[in-house]
């Protein structure tokens, strides 16, 4: 990208929810780029799933930067500006928020129903967090962010224009992209800048423990939209990549209050996978 082996040395960034998949990947690619990395998560002791928060800081500062596990449940209002308190004491400000934190559990419960067979309790654990705590986040971190300036990036979803998995994740995915213009529309005339982020199939550490069928091929089959081979996935670090380039890119404001495919953006700052490839899923 800009040639700069650290472009992000001495940047203070946050993760939320990274103990694992697409925020874990976001996490370790700013510590590959130098930066002091808060990660957020409610994993201190791995589950079904491989990761905690200490493992992904962990990794982290084995990746050249420096990461620091904080256990938060983003659902906790006090817990969050507790966090915020923490980082401002520690560092006195803050240069990149990803709201990234999300229920995946709960939401792939519903995958592929009708509105009318997913129940409303669906409808608040999304927008609890994936919506609400990320809108809770961006509040608390602001005063950190306006010091010096700053990212508020938000990991969203083609899914916020087209339908996708269901009528609930749409809407939510679709007011996350909003309040991302709304948020740029009120940092109009700082130095922060608020944008969304939309990965494509990416895979998680879920997806991959989906076995091979008869042909070696790893294929997963979303309801209603279709059967995607895995070994055409974005890793969770592209997305990761992308931050990256935002977060070193002094003419960033331009890409504010909008939404970009990760995609595009490799094309346009010139990164790719860690595999070298730049995964497309339009």
């Amino acid at each position: 990208m800009s040639g700069i082996p650290h472009p992000l040395k001495n940047r203070i960034a946050l993760v939320t929810g990274a103990s694992r998949g697409i925020g874990k990947g976001i996490a370790l690619e700013l510590g590959a780029a130098g930066a002091t990395v808060y990660v957020t998560g409610r994993s201190q002791q791995p589950g079904k799933l491989p990761g905690t928060v200490r493992d992904t800081a962990a990794q982290i500062d084995e990746l050249g930067g420096t990461g620091i596990p904080v256990v938060c449940d983003h659902g906790d209002d006090d817990a969050t500006a507790a966090l915020f308190e923490q980082i401002g004491n520690e560092q006195g400000h803050l240069d990149v928020l990803v709201n990234n934190v999300y229920n995946s559990p709960a939401a792939a419960r519903w995958l592929g129903r009708k509105f009318w067979d997913v129940p409303p309790k669906a409808w608040d654990e999304t927008f609890q967090i994936g919506v609400r705590s990320h809108y809770v986040a961006s509040v608390y971190a602001a005063p950190l962010l306006l010091k010096n300036g700053g990212l508020i990036v938000n990991v969203s979803s083609p899914g916020a224009q087209r339908q996708m998995h269901n009528a609930v994740y749409g809407v939510g995915k679709a007011a996350l992209d909003r309040m991302t213009a709304d948020l740029a529309h009120d940092l109009t005339d700082t130095d922060v800048t608020a944008v969304s982020i939309w990965p494509g199939l990416v895979a998680t550490e879920l997806l991959q423990l989906i076995p091979a069928d008869d042909q070696g091929k790893r294929v997963v089959t979303l309801p209603g939209e279709g059967s995607f081979d895995l070994d055409e996935a974005e890793t969770p670090r592209f997305a990761g990549r992308a931050v990256v380039a935002l977060a070193a890119d002094p003419d960033r404001k331009k890409r504010a209050g909008k939404s970009w495919k990760v995609a595009d953006l490799a094309e346009d700052y010139g990164f790719t996978d860690i595999d070298g490839r730049v995964p497309r899923h339009d």
